[in-house]
């Protein structure tokens, strides 16, 4: 798979004042892209912006469970850098709560962000996208609502729901705009906060991610990618009688 063309307008990257998101912010400007990077600290996102050439990281205190918030952002965002051409959804919190230890409350904070996020970023940049008839948005998936982990209830539903969302997105634009491709990347187990200690480093996955981000190619619409390969869905066992019977080995998964 090759690299598409510089982007038409700015990248937006939420979560990106430390781990995957800064890599991915990082990895961004390395190629010419002036990133906007949200997140709920100022000063981690600071230290985002020293490890970028001067000029090509606009830090953005947002708080994404914040509609509101975001709205106002991304309208900043298209008065002051121009169009948003390109969204990473990326901000996520995994609080670590056996059930038992959650409230309605705590567990819908986690939800807010981490669908929630997802939603008014999309919504807010689809907004442009959809007016000029092009753009692309990669959400940050996991495999967490398949075999959740232990205490992490909240986390597990919020991010398997944002990938029910992911399709239903490319369900509701796919046919009409497009130019607007939207997927999901699990970038794998890593070495953040968020991750393991013996993870993978955040630079190394982020830039697997950042090559897809840039792929703006509408057979990808709806596609899943895991680190650096395509995560194909289920064939059915009809299908895989036909292709027995025909001697076709089948689509094979696309690489970074």
């Amino acid at each position: 798979m090759t690299d598409t063309a510089p982007l038409d307008g700015v990248a937006v990257v939420t979560g990106a004042g430390s781990g995957l998101g800064r890599a991915l912010a990082v990895g961004l400007t390395q190629r010419g892209i002036t990133v906007i990077g949200f997140g709920r600290r100022l000063a981690a996102l600071e230290v985002t912006a020293t490890d970028c050439a001067k000029g090509t990281f606009v830090p953005m205190a947002v708080n994404v469970a914040d509609a509101r918030a975001v709205d106002q952002a991304f309208a900043r965002i298209e008065a002051d850098h121009g169009p948003v051409a390109l969204l990473i959804n990326n901000a996520a919190v995994y609080p670590h709560r056996d059930f038992l230890e959650e409230t309605a409350d705590s567990f819908m904070q986690t939800v807010a962000t981490n669908l929630g996020g997802v939603v008014a970023c999309s919504q807010a940049a689809l907004r442009g996208m959809v007016a000029r008839g092009s753009g692309r948005i990669l959400n940050v998936a996991t495999f967490a609502d398949i075999a959740p982990l232990p205490t992490a209830g909240a986390y597990s539903v919020s991010k398997g729901a944002a990938r029910i969302l992911t399709r239903a997105l490319v369900a509701d634009l796919g046919d009409r705009f497009p130019g607007i491709v939207i997927s999901d990347w699990m970038p794998g187990m890593l070495k953040t906060g968020m991750g393991i200690p013996d993870g993978l480093p955040p630079e190394v996955s982020a830039a697997w991610g950042v090559k897809l981000a840039l792929m703006a190619d509408p057979s990808l619409n709806g596609t899943v990618f895991e680190q650096d390969r395509e995560v194909l869905p289920p064939r059915g066992l009809k299908g895989k009688i036909k292709d027995l019977v025909l001697l076709r080995k089948g689509t094979q998964p696309r690489r970074l």
